[in-house]
């Protein structure tokens, strides 16, 4: 019924349009006459004109048409539109003389010319007049003391270049965006002191806080889709000094492709602060080894995982296999896949890498060539709670999927491991360092080349502390946080995994492939930045409540153990630890044991765990006498 209503003012519109268009040409041509004559018009002029009206009209209206007048948003009218309206009336003048001049009811020459001036500014006039009532009774309209325009939000664009004035543009003349442009900001001096549409660029970014004081500003609007990611972390690190709310234009696709809309504009993250430069992989290097390959994801439904997946199907893999035990993280993976990759060969199997015989079986049946070990319980607190199922799962599930994958072939193997595995304090990071303990031992009697990948904090993975942070600032607060000199290491998922992937592409087998996560960040200055982002006063309109550390938490992480060393690769950004020597057959039986215990479900599995890694710095330490597995 809407969509109806919506059609018929339309035709309405566009009937009204070809009506005034009919007095616009009828008026021209008289007009013409008139001017050329400069005075009463000969009878047998006006005679040949009222013979010739209904062709013209016809021609005219048909020709108006096949230029599409008619199709344009005349709210949005700008040059382009004007460029149209002289092209048309060109044509039509044309074709009227030759329909005059072939009827044999020709006109004087010069009233051709005549008409043509005049009918390109009656077209032209009376639909820059509408856009012109349109704006007069828009959120900017000339009356400033309407109560509409009292009740908008007081809005500054950053940047007033192409992006900038579209997005003007589009608040003006839409009712559905309540805001009011008070002032632009832009760092050239070119523009500074001038006016966009009549509103002033007030000075670069040394008077963002000032003008948002003059003017009210609620809401920055940063338009500067050409900008690198230090000069955004520049500008957006001034706004944040504002209460006001910020929100920025994502990037240059946008602009480039013409569909800049304040729909685009999306809420500044904290990452946008950090200014780190775009992480660079060799896209050819990951092509070469994934494509056309039999390519395996275990916990391909994770936050890692998934991503994972994304990034291999753009490979063109021969064939991706999802394992996942959990089918709700799998089923959503799997139709993102199949919608976006339509001729992509893509399996998913619900299976837990606890289970041997399951294990087997999937690699029996797809016998891949490459394998991404990422199924693990990842979430430190929880797993102090239930450490016998960070064993069973972390450790064996890793092991059972090492031997499937040494006993079918496959080619490499890949573990997802964790910086929380360097001098661990926490029984998931542990039970990380005995898998990549596994990994380098396997490596050394298998033609599977078995490697690891350690990495810190992802921005956006279940259970990040950012999501957390804006769900507690939407609520009002407190944001809490452990405590006030804790720091961590940030990097995004898609980042991550492209290096993950790089890192793979330079796998020779036994390496422990450490990533480069920039410089570590300080979380309670990341929640106050945070809530300034919010429009919100740290400690004033929000509080930060420090609860103290929990349980197997540090300070700070270490992504580099001291024993490992370090080596370069072709990505700065990626590093090679060298691998810890052991006493391989003091591991394994360790680790037997190891299994016992957890599958007994006893008290102090941390103790046996203590066992096979000496640097683990277990809280409720017992004195270990048993032979050491590392060294």
């Amino acid at each position: 019924m809407k969509a109806t209503n919506e059609k018929l003012q339309l035709n309405f519109r566009r009937i009204i349009l070809i009506i005034t268009d009919i007095l616009c040409v009828i008026f021209s041509l008289y007009g013409a006459l008139l001017l050329r004559f400069n005075g009463p018009i000969p009878e047998h002029y006006l005679e040949r004109l009222f013979i010739m009206s209904l062709p013209i009209l016809v021609i005219a209206i048909a020709i108006f048409w096949y230029f599409r007048l008619y199709h344009s948003l005349w709210q949005f009218a700008s040059i382009i539109e004007l460029r149209n309206i002289v092209l048309t009336t060109i044509v039509d003048s044309l074709a009227n003389i030759i329909l005059f001049e072939v009827s044999g009811n020709s006109l004087p020459r010069s009233c051709y010319f005549i008409y043509f001036m005049l009918l390109t500014m009656f077209l032209g006039g009376e639909r820059f007049l509408y856009r012109l009532l349109r704006l007069k009774h828009s959120k900017i309209g000339f009356n400033i003391d309407n109560k509409e325009v009292k009740d908008l939000q007081k809005v500054m664009i950053i940047g007033a270049g192409l992006a900038g004035e579209k997005i003007y543009r589009e608040i003006i003349n839409s009712k559905q965006v309540y805001k009011q442009v008070m002032c632009f900001i832009d760092d050239d001096r070119s523009k500074q002191g001038r006016s966009v549409h009549g509103v002033t660029v007030y000075g670069g970014r040394d008077k963002i806080v000032e003008a948002v004081e003059k003017f009210g500003i609620e809401e920055i609007l940063v338009a500067i889709p050409s900008a690198d990611k230090k000069e955004l972390a520049d500008v957006l690190n001034i706004c944040k000094e504002t209460k006001c709310l910020i929100k920025k234009l994502p990037g240059m696709y946008e602009l480039l492709n013409g569909n800049v809309h304040i729909s685009d504009f999306k809420e500044v993250d904290v990452l946008d602060l950090l200014g780190r430069d775009p992480i660079e992989v060799n896209l050819e290097d990951i092509m070469g080894y994934v494509t056309d390959k039999v390519v395996m994801v275990t916990g391909g439904g994770g936050s890692i995982g998934s991503e994972l997946c994304r990034q291999i199907a753009a490979s063109k893999p021969k064939q991706l296999i999802i394992v996942d035990i959990y089918e709700n993280n799998a089923y959503d993976i799997q139709l993102e896949l199949k919608e976006k990759y339509h001729d992509l060969n893509l399996e998913v199997m619900i299976a837990s890498v606890r289970n041997t015989k399951r294990v087997d079986s999937l690699f029996k049946r797809f016998r891949p060539d490459i394998v991404y070990h990422a199924a693990a319980h990842k979430h430190v607190p929880l797993m102090e709670d239930s450490p016998n199922e960070a064993v069973k799962n972390n450790v064996f599930g890793t092991l059972n999927v090492v031997k499937a994958a040494d006993k079918y072939n496959t080619k490499r193997f890949i573990l997802i491991s964790t910086d929380k595995a360097v001098n661990p304090t926490n029984v998931m990071g542990a039970t990380k360092r005995i898998c990549e303990m596994i990994v380098q031992s396997y490596n050394k009697k298998s033609k599977t080349e078995f490697v690891a990948v350690r990495f810190g904090n992802v921005l956006g993975s279940n259970g990040s502390v950012i999501p957390l942070f804006k769900k507690q600032i939407k609520a009002g607060g407190p944001v809490t946080v452990t405590h006030p000199d804790i720091i961590r290491y940030f990097m995004t998922i898609p980042e991550a995994v492209s290096l993950v992937l790089q890192a793979g592409a330079y796998a020779k087998g036994g390496e422990i492939f450490i990533l480069d996560m920039g410089k570590p960040v300080n979380i309670a200055d990341m929640a106050r930045n945070l809530i300034k982002l919010s429009g919100f006063e740290p400690d004033v309109d929000i509080k930060i409540e420090y609860t103290g550390l929990r349980p197997g938490e540090k300070l700070y992480e270490e992504l580099l153990m001291k024993e490992e060393g370090l080596q370069e690769t072709p990505n700065k950004l990626i590093h090679i630890g060298k691998p810890i020597e052991m006493n391989e057959e003091v591991f394994f039986e360790r680790l037997k044991e190891l299994k016992e215990e957890a599958y007994e479900e006893v008290e102090d599995i941390r103790t046996f765990i203590k066992e096979l890694v000496p640097t683990y710095k277990n809280p409720n330490e017992k004195t270990i006498t048993k032979e050491k597995v590392a060294v």
